[in-house]
């Protein structure tokens, strides 16, 4: 299969065209800070070098981050404010207007962030609902696309991050969950994960779901169905 219709997957982020969005999930700022290991690189300006390039080149109406912007519960770590600033200002500076939906680890954020913080966000084209995916959305949509689950797989004893696109997946409605933003989560690697082994309860056959791994020029290459391409894998 090819990216889902009216759906174009770039490296971590989705670009809905017509809405001129698009959208991330899982960025974790502050996660880098918050662990008691040393991180391999500085998660908030991997972040923003990645979005800044991501966006060269667009005409976006807005970016949308799909939940867990910060990676916080308790505090908001030092430092942390400082990358959410830039962070914000590099979608600025793109030409695109910032839309922030909240996920679980987003409790301290309003204390840091003045902007308006949506549980779920309809995107322009009057379709797209997005949502972090740790709950069941209640906006009624065509298609929705979410985070939470960092999905990954393992290929060849190799693991990278993939989408995962359900088709009906959700009361007939299509559900594309992204990868984790940020490149200090491991993921969840998906290859022999049942329904109830995620946490979102947006999937509840992963079976039917389709797997999607870049293939390092741009474009996403999509597996069969889970219940059918485990035996490949």
């Amino acid at each position: 299969m090819t990216d889902p219709d009216g759906l174009s997957t770039v490296g971590r982020a989705v670009y809905v065209p017509d809405s001129e969005t698009l959208v991330i999930a899982d960025v974790h700022l502050g996660r880098d800070v918050a662990s008691r290991v040393e991180a391999p690189l500085d998660g908030g300006r991997d972040a923003i070098d990645r979005l800044e390039a991501l966006l060269e080149g667009t005409d976006l109406a807005e970016v949308v981050v799909a939940g867990d912007l910060l990676h916080s519960f308790s505090r908001v770590p030092r430092g942390v404010e400082r990358d959410l600033v830039a962070f914000l200002e590099t979608i600025e500076d793109g030409g695109a207007r910032p839309v922030v939906v909240s996920g679980n680890h987003d409790t301290m954020l309003s204390g840091v962030y003045d902007g308006e913080i949506h549980a779920e966000y309809r995107l322009a084209d009057g379709e797209t609902v997005v949502a972090h995916g740790h709950e069941v959305p209640e906006l009624p949509a065509k298609r929705y696309v979410v985070g939470h689950d960092h999905p990954a797989i393992e290929i060849e004893g190799r693991k990278q991050p993939c989408f995962l696109y359900g088709p009906g997946a959700l009361d007939g409605a299509d559900v594309l969950m992204l990868p984790a933003f940020t490149r200090l989560a491991p993921g969840s690697t998906i290859n022999g994960m049942s329904g109830s082994d995620f946490q979102s309860p947006l999937v509840a056959d992963a079976g039917g779901w389709h797997p999607g791994v870049g293939d390092g020029e741009g474009e996403t290459l999509w597996f069969p169905p889970l219940a059918e391409c485990r035996r490949l894998l």
